[in-house]
């Protein structure tokens, strides 16, 4: 069952197309992850996805309906977005933050609710921040400050999330940390989660769903054992490549070719030399 799909999508900016004609669908309760070249055009898939950027021509259909004629509040019941780098006022704190995912639900008459503080208050303990939540956001290190906006989406109640570039300017630990929680939120609560990630050995590693954007269409969309492949990288990257298997997980994982240091020595020679291993994902 899919959560979102794109019908017939065009997407650009003035008269530069960056999506052309574009069909895909999301399933439903996974992980998807875009992957591609700079610009490509997978943050402009997401944002049409979040109905933050209106089609040219075709559609963004949420749960069998055309986002664009949902209402605001409707959607933000439904999905909710995390853009690159996000950046909060001065001095607020994580708990203000938080709460701000509760927007949707509120109107004139409804103030704040015990239904909105137990939703903020889970949202902080399902991102570990409850001990943190009268910090100010921007006096968090960068994993944690991450971690606070994504409680926030969570504070929304959405059975979906989109996030782009979650793992951007993290270091390697904040990374993990980051998108072991995303795993976790799809694991504990089939929560739909649809994100950009540049590394693509990580996407493999935690998508059940990738999908390549190249020439501003879907090249490939699967699960990564199914469509990483050393033809598929240099296809979608330019780059040559040997796709091997993660000896932890067994998923694909892309070693490039480049130069380097070698380490390696010729069993022959004695001398170092580099040699590219024959690839096991052809």
């Amino acid at each position: 069952m899919e959560t979102i799909a794109a019908k017939d999508l065009t997407l650009g900016y003035g008269e530069d197309i960056i999506i052309d004609d574009l069909n895909i669908a999301i399933p439903k309760g996974q992980i998807t992850v875009f992957v591609g070249g700079n610009g490509c055009g997978k943050s402009t898939l997401l944002r049409s996805m979040a109905r933050l950027l209106k089609p040219k021509e075709g559609s963004v259909v949420l749960h069998g309906e055309d986002i664009a004629k949902k209402p605001t509040k409707d959607v933000a019941k439904q999905l909710a977005i995390l853009p690159q780098g996000p950046v909060s006022p001065e001095g607020l704190t994580v708990h203000d933050l938080v709460k701000q995912g509760r927007h949707p639900y509120k109107t004139l008459f409804k103030k704040w609710s015990t239904e909105d503080e137990e939703a903020v208050n889970e949202a902080l303990q399902s991102t570990n921040m409850m001990d943190l939540k009268d910090r100010s956001v921007d006096s968090l290190s960068g994993g944690q400050r991450q971690r606070a906006w994504i409680a926030m989406t969570l504070a929304q109640k959405t059975d979906t999330i989109l996030l782009d570039e979650p793992t951007t300017y993290l270091d390697m630990t904040h990374q993990i940390e980051v998108l072991d929680l995303l795993f976790e939120l799809n694991e504990k609560h089939n929560s739909t989660v649809i994100m950009v990630l540049h590394d693509l050995n990580l996407a493999c590693r935690y998508a059940h769903n990738i999908v390549a954007i190249k020439d501003k269409k879907v090249y490939a969309q699967g699960k990564p054992e199914e469509i990483i492949s050393c033809n598929m990288v240099h296809d979608v990257f330019q780059m040559k490549c040997d796709v091997t298997y993660d000896p932890m997980f067994g998923t694909p994982m892309c070693i490039p070719h480049g130069r380097g240091r070698c380490l390696i020595k010729s069993a022959v020679s004695g001398e170092e030399t580099c040699s590219v291993a024959t690839s096991q994902l052809n």
